[in-house]
This record gives C-alpha cells, sequence and structure tokens, in this order.
C-alpha cells in the first residue's frame, strides 16, 4: 500500500509540471557552486539526455537546468576546462530530472522596461539567432531572453539566457526611444502575424516577466511589444500576439 501511494504521489508531481522553475538572485560563481543535490525527482523519472551548449552557458548553469551534479557532467564528458565549452557541442547529461528554468537576476537600476518580441520565423533559438546576428556585425544575439517553440532540439517553452543578460551588457533588439540600454528584450520564437503563441511559451513568458517586472520594479505600463515603442516601425511580435490573455495571466 505504501508503494502504491508514492508511485501515485510521484506521477502527480511529475505530471503536474514537465519544466519547473528555480531564480537566483545573485550568481553562482563557478568555483562555489553547489556539488551535491537534494534530489526532487524519483529516480524512475530520470533518464539521460543530450544537451547542446547554447551561447552564454556554463557547466553550472547546465547543472542547475537538469539537477545533475557538475562534476558528474563534467566526467561524463571528458571535459578539461569548465570555462571552454564550445557552442553547439553535445554534452550527454546522466540521470536528468526534467528540464527546469534558471533565471539569474542581478541588482542593477538600468531596467526600466521589457519588450516583447517575435523572431518573425517559424523555428529557431538562442545559438541560431546568435550566429545570424554576428553575420550582421552584432556582438552576437541580440535579446536577453529567448523563448523556444520546440524546434532546434529545444524543447517548446524553454527560456534561454545569453550572454547579454550574463554580463549585463546592452541590447541589440530595440533601438527605438534607447531601449537597448534600459529595456529588457525578450524573444518568443515564431511569427505570431501567422500562428499563434503555444500554450507552454505563453506560461513561460508570464512567469519570465512576473520574475523581471518584481525585481527591477517595472510598472505593466512599461511592458511593450517592440511595435509599440515610441518611434518603433514593426508589428513586432505580431499582429496576432494575444495581448489581453498575456496581461490578464500576468500577476
Amino acid at each position: 500500500m505504501k508503494t502504491y501511494l508514492f508511485v501515485i504521489l510521484a506521477c502527480a508531481m511529475l505530471l503536474s509540471s514537465c519544466m519547473t522553475a528555480e531564480v537566483y538572485r545573485e550568481p553562482v560563481p563557478r568555483s562555489v557552486a553547489p556539488s551535491h543535490y537534494v534530489s526532487t525527482v524519483p529516480d524512475q523519472f530520470r533518464h539521460d539526455v543530450y544537451h547542446v551548449v547554447a551561447p552564454g552557458e556554463t557547466l553550472w548553469r547546465i547543472a542547475q537546468m537538469y539537477e545533475v551534479e557538475a562534476d558528474t557532467i563534467k566526467n561524463v564528458n571528458r571535459i578539461t576546462n569548465v570555462r571552454d565549452i564550445d557552442i553547439g557541442r553535445k554534452l550527454l547529461i546522466p540521470g536528468a530530472a526534467p528540464q527546469k528554468h534558471v533565471i539569474t537576476l542581478y541588482p542593477s537600476n538600468k531596467w526600466k522596461y521589457i519588450i516583447i518580441h517575435h523572431s518573425a520565423t517559424d523555428f529557431g533559438s538562442s545559438e541560431e539567432f546568435n550566429e545570424a546576428h554576428l553575420k550582421k556585425g552584432w556582438q552576437g544575439v541580440g535579446y536577453d531572453f529567448i523563448i523556444d517553440n520546440g524546434t532546434c532540439g529545444k524543447a517548446d517553452g524553454q527560456i534561454e539566457t545569453t550572454p547579454r543578460w550574463i554580463k549585463q551588457i546592452d541590447g541589440a533588439h530595440c533601438s527605438a526611444d534607447n531601449m537597448n540600454c534600459r529595456g529588457i528584450g525578450i524573444c518568443l520564437v515564431g511569427n505570431f502575424s501567422k500562428e499563434k503563441v503555444t500554450p507552454r511559451q505563453m506560461e513561460s513568458l508570464v512567469y519570465l516577466v512576473d520574475t523581471l517586472r518584481t525585481f527591477y520594479r517595472i510598472p505593466n505600463a512599461r511592458i511593450l511589444g517592440h511595435g509599440q515603442v515610441r518611434g518603433a516601425q514593426t508589428e513586432c511580435p505580431g499582429k496576432s500576439f494575444p495581448w489581453k490573455q498575456f496581461r490578464k495571466s500576468l500577476k
């Protein structure tokens, strides 16, 4: 009977959240990254996965995403220098828990707005946009966060943190009204002038925006689409973006 109840509770926990979230108010230096985890996911729900390294990702961040010890990932993949993990490298993550969001919050007075974009493409990821933006002469991907749509090997609703956010440098997503310097750029993969935001993308967007606006004290009136910024001439994030649903879902 006890075994039966355990299985029921474990199943309920897994189904309640395929992608959990964790917020870090300060970046944890690699030298003091946790070396041991108290498991929150039963072993029967863990399995080996492959993770493709995105721009700005570190071994510490990847370990947090899958609740696996960083040393385990390092040893299994024969990584000799944890500071030198190439973008696009495929890493084996043994015994990975369901992937969770890892959002680092940096104390700062510069962030006054949140600007929402769409990629206007059917597929994409931080790595894809990084390559495209480098070809434009930019310093890599121009957004602070990417919310994936299940293409390019990324999970639907996965939040990718880019190097611009990690380094807290200006964006390259909205030059109108000086938003690159004071607006946090979030890009959802997809073209929302002809298709819909996926339910998981919307869930992740609401979570991310609520997290950011609370920490940086950004009022709702300063949460804008790219096309709503003064001086911008674009319909981004798409004429079909569900603004009413989005704003109603914010806490």
